[in-house]
């Protein structure tokens, strides 16, 4: 027989699809949280905003490299009010040197401005103190940028909100501190390259935000596929194991209590003996009917509420074989239990697997073959586990089947790899085998 679908890749499947919604989903929060003003990891710009932030530096660098070569050994005089004052800068070869090298640093630092803006912004204010009033530019406009990238990239709010007034007073209130003439043909463009910088600006940030909430909501309903795909796989897990406990204490009750009714009048006690098998088997699926429940309903707040709760008692696996076969024996299936070779410690999910295959298989032969003999082998393999169970066949019984239940069999095996054969025999009767592999001991 051909396997059953591989509900475990399917459960692998979800999961990492709603591991990867969750995580997606995360970031964007983070992102928003940033935008709030929450400190986080330092900012990592993409490859074209290290490319025009290099180009900043290079075209700034270049134009305040060359202010400096060009004003070495000239003398400025301000008008202020009536009175003139004489501004002299820095003249030679070492005054030149200075000047260059106040303008590289500057304009330099912009190329991390993105990704550390709080370390530029210190750097560039130091080179800004550091230059003299008579040739401000060669800083001035690199520390306007700083300022800027410092307020827009910075995740560390608390220390932007410090830094920034510190270093605008520093730059502000210091001696060597004398705002920079703008000739009148730049004026122009003072006013002009703000304006167009904000109107890319704001439309910049309305594509990303209609783009962030079109992928938040791609991802909610994504998540909400994936937990849906989820709930379908677990309430298909919950109705084979529901259908399991089920199918086979009332199989068994059913047969017992006509029995009973049956002799009662001509062998009471034998009735009487039929009736004790039929409530030990209604007490034994109530009792894994709470299990499967209480696995369902119970909540981590219900264990914090109730420490003291009675723990659900474990799934059934091999060593209770005994125990079912003695039950299916009380029905009246004579049945043989056979275990070869050298038992060991298995998964309780694969004992689980096991176990219900043999409780399906016995169940089936008690519904649809009257008067049978039942025989159970379990042969523990150095790489495999074998689970056999074979009927002689016998009267047709009066349960008829859906044929879940096998369905359901394949569909626990396939978790473990296992596969499950069923047929029936040559000599008469109905076979039912499961191979499960088992990891090398």
């Amino acid at each position: 027989m051909g396997r059953g679908a591989d509900p475990r890749g399917a459960h692998r499947r979800d999961n990492e699809a709603v591991t990867d919604v969750r995580t997606k989903l995360e970031r964007l929060r983070e992102s928003a949280r940033r935008v709030a003003g929450a400190g986080g990891p330092p900012p990592r710009p993409s490859r074209r905003a290290r490319q025009f932030d290099v180009l900043v530096a290079l075209v700034l660098g270049a134009a305040t490299v060359y202010y400096g070569v060009d004003n070495a050994d000239n003398v400025v005089v301000r008008m202020v009010g009536d009175r003139a004052y004489t501004l002299a800068r820095p003249s030679g070869t070492g005054g030149m040197a200075f000047m260059v090298t106040l303008a590289a640093v500057a304009s330099g630092a912009l190329v991390m401005r993105r990704r550390y803006p709080l370390a530029v912004l210190c750097v560039v204010t130091a080179a800004a103190l550091a230059t003299p009033q008579s040739v401000m530019r060669l800083t001035f406009y690199a520390f306007v940028i700083a300022v800027y990238s410092a307020a827009v990239y910075s995740p560390h709010r608390t220390a932007t909100l410090v830094a920034l007034p510190v270093s605008v007073a520093l730059v502000g209130t210091s001696g060597n501190s004398v705002t920079p003439i703008v000739p009148n043909e730049y004026i122009a463009l003072l006013i002009l390259i703000p304006m167009a910088v904000a109107a890319v600006g704001l439309r910049t940030w309305k594509l990303r935000s209609d783009e962030g909430r079109a992928r938040l909501s791609v991802l909610e309903r994504e998540q909400e596929e994936a937990l849906r795909r989820a709930v379908e796989h677990e309430r298909a897990r919950i109705a084979r194991e529901l259908h399991d406990v089920v199918t086979h204490n009332v199989s068994v009750m059913i047969i017992q209590a006509g029995a009973a009714r049956t002799i009662m009048k001509s062998s009471p006690a034998l009735a009487g003996e039929a009736l004790l098998a039929v409530e030990a088997g209604g007490r034994a699926a109530m009792t894994e009917l709470r299990h499967v429940m209480g696995l369902l309903t119970t909540t981590a707040e219900d264990e914090a509420a109730d420490p003291d709760a009675v723990v659900p008692a474990p799934q059934p696996g091999l060593d209770q074989l005994e125990t079912l076969v003695g039950r299916v024996r009380d029905a009246g299936l004579p049945v043989e239990l056979a275990v070869t070779g050298r038992s060991r410690p298995l998964p309780p999910g694969l004992e689980l697997a096991a176990y219900r295959v043999v409780q399906e298989a016995l169940t089936n032969t008690v519904k649809h073959a009257s008067g049978a003999s039942a025989a159970v082998t379990v042969e523990y393999g150095p790489c495999r586990l074998r689970v056999e169970v074979t009927d002689t066949g016998g009267r047709p019984g009066t349960g008829t089947g859906s044929g879940r239940g096998l369905i359901g069999l394949r569909e626990r095996l396939a978790v473990y790899d296992g596969t499950l054969s069923t047929g029936g025999r040559p000599e008469g009767g109905y076979r039912v085998e499961a191979l499960i592999p088992l990891e090398t001991p």
